[in-house]
């Protein structure tokens, strides 16, 4: 079977890029679908990033690009096709595919022409670095990719200074995480442990663990955030475990006043990093307890 075809020459593309592969049953594409599945990427050390914007701050944080995918006929701005001769000009290969092949390998519904294939992200307690008084953000056994990837956008956006998965039932190379980051795992402090690692790790740090739960009496906003804090929230549909609440200093909740009594994990983390900021910050209003 043939899986190329000579296409026409198309402006700002690295020098040889002339043939293209068309057929969704070639072996590359395969491989690109296969890192959808977790067994394969613990198997492979591997992942992949899809979008240009995903890719570019991979980039920025330093990441390693093994391999880069594009479609040219997916590419609405075709400034944009200059990271192909960039990545091209590292020595690292750059593989044309047809909007078929594209769209196969793709796991967006509305692909803008850009794979990348690169490294796992770097995920170990002992490797995580904090500054004096850090903020850390808890995450335990989350289940769903979205939340998971919305979490870390946030701890980027708040400056955050790592982001712990505790029990994880969602790993950080899950492609919808990088997707729902938009690339942020690749820029933060990340780590993945049980959750009593987590908690011996962070008592290790000086860190006082805060967890977030509708039921606790304390409000956020009248709990002191500030100094080496780490905020815990918990998976879903379960809240934070019982392990988390013994080892926690306090147990706050977030202020609501309708008739839902929690939040979705992703929008109480949220809430909870900027209270955090907030009162970190210069004007912020810091409270004693």
């Amino acid at each position: 079977m043939r899986h190329s075809e000579s296409v026409p020459a198309y402006d700002n593309l690295p020098p040889g890029s002339g043939e293209v592969i068309t057929s969704v049953a070639n072996p590359r594409v395969k491989q690109l679908v296969e890192l959808r599945k977790r067994r394969t990427r613990d198997a492979t050390g591997h992942t992949v990033i899809d979008g240009y914007d995903e890719i570019r701050l991979a980039l920025d944080a330093g990441v390693t690009i093994d391999a880069l995918y594009f479609c040219p006929e997916l590419v609405n701005d075709p400034a944009r096709l200059g990271l192909a001769d960039t990545i091209a000009r590292r020595g690292t290969a750059v593989v044309r595919l047809g909007r078929a092949a594209f769209g196969k390998a793709s796991y967006r519904e509305s692909p803008d022409g850009w794979l990348a294939q690169v490294a796992l992200p770097a995920g170990r307690l002992s490797e995580l670095r904090l500054p004096p008084q850090p903020l850390v953000l808890v995450a335990e056994s989350i289940e769903k990719p979205g939340n998971l990837g919305a979490m870390l956008r946030t701890a980027e956006a708040a400056g955050v200074d790592a982001v712990v998965a505790a029990s994880a039932v969602t790993d950080w190379g899950n492609p919808n995480v990088v997707r729902a980051s938009k690339g942020t795992v690749f820029a933060l402090p990340i780590a993945s442990a049980p959750t009593g690692q987590v908690i011996e790790w962070l008592r290790s740090t000086g860190c006082s663990i805060v967890v977030a739960t509708p039921d606790a009496e304390r409000l956020a906003t009248d709990v002191d955030l500030t100094g080496a804090v780490a905020i815990v929230v918990g998976a879903e549909h379960a809240g934070v475990s019982d392990l988390w609440r013994a080892a926690a200093e306090r147990s706050v909740r977030i202020p609501m006043s309708g008739r839902v009594n929690s939040l979705n994990v992703a929008t109480s983390a949220a809430v909870m990093v900027f209270e955090a900021v907030r009162q970190r910050s210069a004007d912020g209003a810091r409270p004693v307890g």
